[in-house]
């Protein structure tokens, strides 16, 4: 494995390899034998704040024996207007990989065609597929795996999240409903590449149904209580997405009852898990009494992007 670009582009036997890995990664955390990353540094180039992103791959980094530069897009020449093009021809010629956590997908992929090097999708406006593993290997952990599971996606969409989602139910074979507005419903056309059996067309107000023909499902529809109905996770995320805080007003008032809270937990399977990828805001997309009752899950999934992420980094470094 080269890159790790989004879940689109990695195989099936890749994301098991990065599961296998992570569950290896942590429970032999501080006694690892191999450091693949040792006489290594690593460039870190983030377009867009984080927390547990950066923190995650810095220590990662470090505890594969690597050293990292932390390089925001205000600090060095593409905060400027240097195309990614020039950029990713420059470091390439200095570091041995890159991380990078930014808006277009198609300047991770550029970065990762022109700079020779292994590069990460620490997330773009379309795929944030790092968290995606992180939160496969917290199933896992939780549930015994994956397979034959229903993950129910509530509020919007068609951001990076549920398209991240998407990808994995139709290369992993689980189900995925996604309970959102009609006009936070994902693309059409990534729909289309993903689920290529249309079972149930799209009509306004119904559920509409896609399948893979290997096991992948997905359910797309505006009834937030049916989507819930016996799911075996509940997952959310925030409602504006960093770069649409101008649409905060008009995303309220269209995702106000796409909220988990206590009544919808009551209507997924007993001993659902509740997952956020955070940072969460209690009393919008989740409720703080239902946050606060699955918050070990919660947090286990945040600390699951260290696990993950060290076994992403490991593997692209072979």
């Amino acid at each position: 494995m080269k890159h790790f670009l989004s879940i689109e582009s990695a195989s099936v036997a890749e994301l098991q390899a990065i599961l296998a890995l992570a569950a290896e990664m942590k429970a032999t955390r501080g006694r690892h034998t191999a450091h693949p990353l040792r006489h290594q540094c690593w460039a870190m180039l983030f377009a867009k704040s984080s927390t547990r992103t950066r923190v995650s791959f810095e220590v990662g980094i470090r505890e594969l024996g690597g050293d990292v530069l932390f390089l925001s897009a205000s600090e060095i020449q593409l905060g400027r207007g240097e195309p990614i093009s020039d950029t990713a021809r420059v470091l390439g010629r200095m570091i041995h990989g890159a991380v990078i956590r930014t808006f277009a997908q198609s300047d991770v992929e550029t970065f990762a065609q022109l700079s020779g090097v292994p590069t990460i999708n620490a997330l773009t406006d379309e795929e944030h597929p790092c968290q995606i593993m992180a939160d496969l290997q917290t199933i896992v952990e939780r549930l015994g795996g994956y397979a034959g599971k229903v993950v129910t996606f509530v509020g919007d969409g068609a951001c990076n999240m549920p398209v991240s989602w998407l990808w994995a139910a139709a290369k992993l074979g689980f189900e995925l409903r996604i309970a959102a507005p009609r006009t936070f419903q994902p693309p059409p056309e990534i729909v289309a590449r993903a689920f290529p059996i249309v079972q149930t067309p799209a009509t306004a107000g119904d559920a509409a149904l896609y399948e893979t023909g290997h096991g992948g499902r997905l359910v797309i529809t505006e009834d937030l209580r049916a989507a819930a109905e016996g799911a075996d996770v509940l997952y959310t995320d925030v409602w504006v997405s960093m770069g649409r805080e101008e649409e905060a007003a008009y995303r309220a008032a269209q995702f106000g009852r796409y909220q988990i809270n206590t009544a919808l937990v009551e209507r997924a399977k007993p001993g659902a898990l509740v997952m956020h990828c955070l940072p969460a805001y209690r009393g919008k997309e989740i409720t703080e009494e239902v946050l606060e009752a699955h918050a070990d899950t919660i947090f286990t999934q945040a600390e699951n992007r260290l696990h993950a992420q060290k076994a992403i980094l490991s593997l692209v470094a072979r």
